[in-house]
């Protein structure tokens, strides 16, 4: 069943990022994760045409790789390789030298995944473009915002509902310059 999917999948990214924080704040990261998670939930709701059990698997897990000490065999052997290549897709090479590579590298990996990978990178900066953190300063704002417009130029099509959302945060988050 989809829940215990989702228990299982949340039991471990709270393992996994137990110390870790959302940025800015003295929440536990599972804040971020679970919002994630959340945003794929409400794009079900609005149409169902996307594996859901994959794409929350790889929501909640959407960070380990590139934050935690989790390793692609672990995630393959507990959550299945699908999840394991989404999951994957949505982890930046921080061996490419400038953030710029990274983000065209990563946004080329995600066209080449699975739908709901593209989804979650549409949820996840969804869900990242909040309130920046009182440290960061008017640059480092406006570089996030033309990646988040970058994204939603890129995986709109992906899924219209989060595409959508994406397009009212990035207009939202003018308000932050």
């Amino acid at each position: 069943m989809t829940q215990d999917i989702y228990q299982k999948a949340i039991l471990f990214a709270g393992e996994k990022h137990s110390q870790q924080q959302v940025p800015g704040t003295q929440a536990n990261y599972l804040l971020h994760v679970s919002n994630v998670a959340m945003e794929v939930m409400m794009a079900y709701a609005h149409n169902a045409d996307f594996d859901l059990n994959l794409a929350l698997q790889a929501a909640i897990l959407h960070d380990t790789l590139e934050d935690t000490d989790t390793t692609y065999d672990e995630i393959s052997n507990l959550f299945g390789e699908p999840v394991a290549q989404a999951v994957l897709a949505l982890t930046k090479n921080e061996k490419l030298p400038s953030k710029q590579e990274q983000m065209a590298d990563s946004l080329k990996r995600l066209e080449a995944s699975a739908p709901e990978a593209g989804m979650i990178k549409l949820a996840d900066r969804i869900t990242n473009l909040q309130a920046p953190p009182s440290y960061w300063t008017k640059q480092k704002k406006e570089s996030y915002w033309n990646e988040a417009k970058q994204i939603w130029t890129t995986l709109k099509h992906t899924n219209p509902y989060l595409g959508n959302r994406l397009h009212e945060k990035i207009e939202a988050y003018l308000i932050y310059f």
